[in-house]
């Protein structure tokens, strides 16, 4: 799939952390699902503009693999490192490294989310509009510069 990457930084404030000053697991989460919605702002895609489309589609976590290699403390600087690693006409997978100032990997993770229609809530193809959206500017981004 695309070879395009979207970085996304993320400074460590005291409320992300447990009383030992270690970033608390569950807000990887968070700084993952942060990154992924930037990307996808960035890819033109708008949750905002489908929450009040009755005819829309949203995407959904469907399932999160995620790894700890080493802690982050407070006031660490992390990036979260975003890949479309797999693109289907229902779901997208989203490979999601974040890694230290020293560029040292602190949590690796898989995340898969599905396409659903607003209304229902049940599995729904992308539109073709949205899709070809979609894979002609992870297309653009991978194309070499001139």
């Amino acid at each position: 799939m695309s070879q395009f990457t979207a970085r996304f930084p993320v400074h460590i404030y005291w409320e992300d952390t447990d009383a030992g000053g270690i970033v608390y697991h569950s807000n990887y989460l968070k700084y993952m699902e942060r990154a992924r919605s930037d990307l996808m702002r960035r890819l033109a895609v708008s949750q905002a503009g489908e929450l009040t489309n009755p005819d829309g589609q949203l995407f959904v976590a469907a399932s999160v693999s995620i790894r700890y290699r080493r802690a982050a403390r407070l006031d660490d600087d992390l990036t979260v490192v975003t890949r479309v690693k797999q693109l289907r006409r229902a779901s997208i997978v989203f490979e999601q490294n974040v890694v230290n100032a020293r560029g040292e990997l602190v949590t690796e993770g898989e995340v898969r989310v599905g396409c659903v229609s607003r209304a229902t809530l049940a599995p729904s193809a992308m539109k073709d509009e949205l899709y070809e959206r979609i894979c002609r500017l992870l297309d653009e981004a991978d194309a070499p510069a001139n």
